[in-house]
């Protein structure tokens, strides 16, 4: 059976909020060409196999959405009209499985939920009527998932080729404490000044050990899906199970090796290492990661250049104010005492606690984890003679 998803169209590549700029450069480095930029993602053109790609290949994107129509609504009813009017059974398989996500943001409505069961109503009523079966529904994103946007009088209908979000890689199964998302971390990554090739990393206080797994699949070169087994793509017509297999075979291909020793990870807590070395196998980077486990400021540092990051507490309960300020001066003691020679990184969201580091920052770049509003802090820790600079109030 023939399938609309196969032509080119747009491709929105979502992401959070002060993502857009990375990702409009990783997306220009896997070869393509941005239409249109917005705060939470790009535009690019392709179809069902342009987004198998970047699926597999993008760190940074949270979801892969190939538009299927715009259009204006006013009411539910002219929804419905809308949504039925696609032929969704060269889309979805009639015996599958699918679920509908949404954005919605209209007065025609007071209930977000009865917009997504319009959405499903209109599919289901439309490959029944064509296929004579219809196929199942629910909650559960591991199938196909459509995406309906609907906001003020604009509608638009996505399919998502991601399914659940990219984030997930597959490899975290134990996250820790608190952890930080795969995408977030990868952004921290491409906005410090590491060079994958050459430079050591180190992260101290890696917890569940995301940002030293996610470089060390930078310095591997491993596509960060690479070990994912579902995608949205895989539940609807025009995938091709062939060309998916062709493109993990080249991924797997292009992969490298790199010295032992070279991305060092540590953290206090004995449970937090064996997770992060868990979850560093099923990444298939463990052999590349140097663990240890003790506090961060007995960590030995290779010689620089380098680059050291790190992602303490931000504290969010009663009292914590003294603990963390003196915890953060800690941080700036070992970054002026045991890391000349390197960049150093602190990702926060206590801009009040980080003052306590002590360090003039060379940058300071806006990020959200989450809904919290944080900070990557940079520090040139020079060498040789070059005084530090503490940062002014």
């Amino acid at each position: 059976m023939s399938s609309s998803l196969v032509d080119s169209q747009s491709i929105l590549l979502t992401c959070p909020l002060r993502m857009a700029s990375f990702l409009e450069q990783e997306i220009h480095s896997l070869g393509f060409s941005v239409e249109k930029s917005m705060d939470t993602g790009i535009f690019v053109k392709g179809g069902i196999r342009e987004s198998m790609a970047i699926c597999l290949h993008s760190r940074i994107a949270s979801r892969v959405l190939l538009l299927l129509k715009e259009f204006y609504v006013k009411t539910p009813l002219d929804l419905y009209r809308s949504i039925s009017s696609l032929p969704w059974e060269d889309i979805l398989p009639d015996d599958g499985y699918f679920t509908v996500i949404s954005s919605v943001d209209t007065p025609a409505i007071t209930n977000t939920q009865f917009a997504q069961q319009k959405c499903k109503d209109a599919i289901v009523d439309r490959i029944r009527n064509k296929m004579g079966i219809r196929p199942n529904s629910g909650s559960e994103q591991d199938k196909a998932v459509v995406f309906l946007y609907w906001h003020g009088p604009k509608c638009a209908i996505y399919i998502d080729m991601s399914g659940s979000p990219l984030h997930k890689r597959g490899y975290r199964l134990n996250p820790w404490r608190a952890p930080m998302r795969e995408n977030l971390a990868a952004v921290t990554i491409f906005a410090s000044n590491w060079l994958p090739e050459s430079m050591p990393f180190v992260n101290p206080m890696c917890g569940s050990g995301t940002l030293a797994i996610e470089a060390a699949l930078m310095a591997t070169e491993t596509s960060p899906a690479l070990y994912r087994k579902n995608f949205g793509f895989m539940h609807v017509y025009g995938y091709d199970k062939q060309l998916w297999h062709q493109l993990v075979s080249d991924a797997n291909t292009a992969k490298k090796s790199i010295e032992k020793g070279r991305i060092i990870a540590s953290d206090i807590h004995p449970g937090a290492i064996r997770i992060a070395q868990e979850n560093a196998e099923n990444a298939g980077v463990l052999e590349y990661i140097d663990f240890s486990v003790g506090d961060f400021a007995s960590i030995h540092l290779p010689e620089g250049p380098g680059t050291v990051i790190m992602n303490p507490a931000y504290g969010d309960r009663m009292g914590e104010d003294l603990e963390l300020d003196a915890e953060y001066k800690r941080i700036g003691d070992f970054f002026k005492q045991s890391c000349s020679g390197y960049n150093g990184y602190v990702f926060t969201g206590n801009v009040k606690a980080a003052k306590s580091i002590g360090l003039r920052t060379k940058r300071k770049i806006e990020l959200f984890n989450a809904d919290i509003d944080c900070r990557l802090l940079e520090f040139e820790l020079y060498s040789g003679t070059k005084k530090f600079v503490k940062e002014e109030d």
